[in-house]
């Protein structure tokens, strides 16, 4: 006999033949079933008992065959008609039969005993195993949430870094538009001045100044929406980073529910059921390592891409301040050379104007001194006519009266002094015409440049008329 609770190898494992319980011939699963069984037939007569103690009929001159019918007869004749049995064969029979049922309740008593061990051992590995899937399973749920709240750290740290960027990104965008406004009015500026005239179309500080302005803000444009186009793309990234993260807490949600699902199951439940086969069905596509590696990169993934997002809003940051302050520096200095250029050209005008008071003046005394001398060369016109009818009078004097005398020589001097004094005047009176007519032209240039200066002091006036609204720093910064 095999050790108790080894079930592969007990010895209640077959059936046993014997006289009680006689071999079933198998039964065709075509045929009726309920039909009555068979017995086999035995080469002898009797059953073999388990002691292997085999009856044997009685002695007799006639052969005994096992198949042929005993003949009829009555039950009051059969005892005299013919004896079967012996007594002693009777009571050897009995004490078989007993014998044989002692074994059999023997082995029964075994197989119980051996039954109710088995379905101890099994009941207590059962409930161990279920213990330990349960533990399992709790382990594991232990494991989901803690990867879990993880990835929605993770997740948080990453939309507030993804709003940051947007709001960083919205500052340089708005800040690239604020520098449209002065950008506008540097070039406007530069047009306006364009329209001086003369002289005053010089390269002076306010138009390098205005150079470097436009230079600037193309420049501050140009890297400010170069640096938002970046941003929008580490945008693009940390939603790809928040969509994995995302996809991975959902998936591990449904997860925990189900895993919860399962650890929560108990034999009493109502929705337990029989899968038949759902052991051999392997679906799987992690392991334990890959499957926290897989979240472990997911983490990873987003903690690079917030600390791109940082890199990226401190150079936004550093960029914005650096581009405002140096756009009001240079806003300043441009509006201090434009009000040193309106001095210049103020002073300049009013100068011009009292020159061309002087050159007024002047032109006045000059008219007077022409009109003087013309009164004066009328004035000797008459002198000299007497004098000359004089000495066109004293040559009529006869003969020897002709005399070269005093009033002669007088007469002759008087003439030639007076036409010395007549060209002298007519000399100082071109001169003085000459003179009138410098003085006229430079009272038109004068006038003229008096002109340009005003239109120049009017340009570089409305230039800062227009330069007035510049955009505050924190609008510069990307402050609404």
């Amino acid at each position: 006999m095999e050790f108790l609770g080894t079930t592969q190898l007990a010895s209640y494992c077959g059936r046993k033949n014997s006289c009680l319980f006689p071999a079933l011939i198998p039964v065709s699963t075509t045929k009726d079933t309920y039909c009555l069984p068979v017995y086999q037939e035995r080469s002898c007569w009797r059953p073999v008992l388990p002691n292997r103690v085999v009856l044997t009929p009685p002695s007799s001159d006639k052969q005994f065959n096992p198949t042929e019918r005993l003949p009829a007869v009555l039950p009051a004749l059969r005892a005299t008609a013919y004896s079967r049995y012996s007594t002693r064969d009777w009571h050897h029979a009995n004490m078989v039969q007993i014998k044989e049922s002692e074994d059999f309740r023997h082995h029964a008593g075994t197989l119980n005993a051996d039954s109710t061990r088995l379905m101890q051992d099994k009941n207590r590995l059962t409930f161990r195993m279920q213990e330990d899937s349960r533990r399992k399973l709790g382990e594991r749920i232990s494991h989901i949430h803690f990867w879990r709240s993880e990835l929605i750290s993770e997740l948080e740290c990453l939309l507030k870094e993804t709003q940051a960027l947007e709001t960083a990104k919205k500052r340089l965008e708005c800040a690239a538009a604020e520098i449209q406004a002065p950008l506008t009015t540097a070039i406007e500026c530069l047009y306006l001045r364009e329209k001086r005239q003369g002289m005053d179309l010089v390269h002076d500080d306010v138009e390098e100044n205005l150079l470097k302005e436009v230079d600037f803000f193309k420049d501050c444009q140009e890297m400010l929406t170069k640096l938002a186009q970046t941003i929008d793309e580490q945008l693009g990234t940390n939603r790809d980073a928040q969509h994995a993260l995302e996809q991975d807490l959902s998936d591990k949600s449904s997860t925990r529910f189900i895993d919860e699902k399962c650890f929560n199951l108990k034999n009493t439940s109502d929705c337990i059921d029989f899968y038949h086969g759902a052991e051999k069905v392997d679906g799987t596509v992690s392991v334990p390592a890959t499957w926290a590696k897989f979240s472990e990169d997911n983490i990873k993934c987003s903690q690079r891409a917030r600390a791109i997002s940082v890199k990226l809003r401190e150079e936004a940051e550093a960029a914005l301040e650096s581009a405002a302050e140096d756009m009001r520096n240079l806003f300043s200095s441009t509006n201090v050379a434009f009000v040193n250029r309106i001095a210049e050209v103020a002073d300049a005008k009013n100068k011009l104007q009292a020159q061309l008071a002087k050159i007024l003046q002047e032109i006045f005394l000059t008219e007077n001194t022409i009109t003087l001398l013309e009164r004066s060369i009328k004035a000797k016109e008459y002198p000299l006519k007497v004098a000359q009818t004089r000495l066109e009078r004293r040559t009529r004097r006869p003969n020897i009266e002709l005399c070269r005398d005093a009033p002669q020589f007088q007469l002759v001097t008087e003439v030639c002094t007076i036409d010395d004094t007549l060209q002298t005047l007519k000399q100082r009176l071109q001169e003085a015409c000459d003179s009138l007519q410098i003085l006229v032209l430079n009272k038109s240039n004068l006038e003229h440049e008096i002109s340009v200066k005003a239109n120049s002091f009017f340009i570089d006036k409305r230039c800062m008329d227009m330069r007035k609204l510049f955009p505050s720093t924190p609008r510069l910064a990307g402050y609404a």
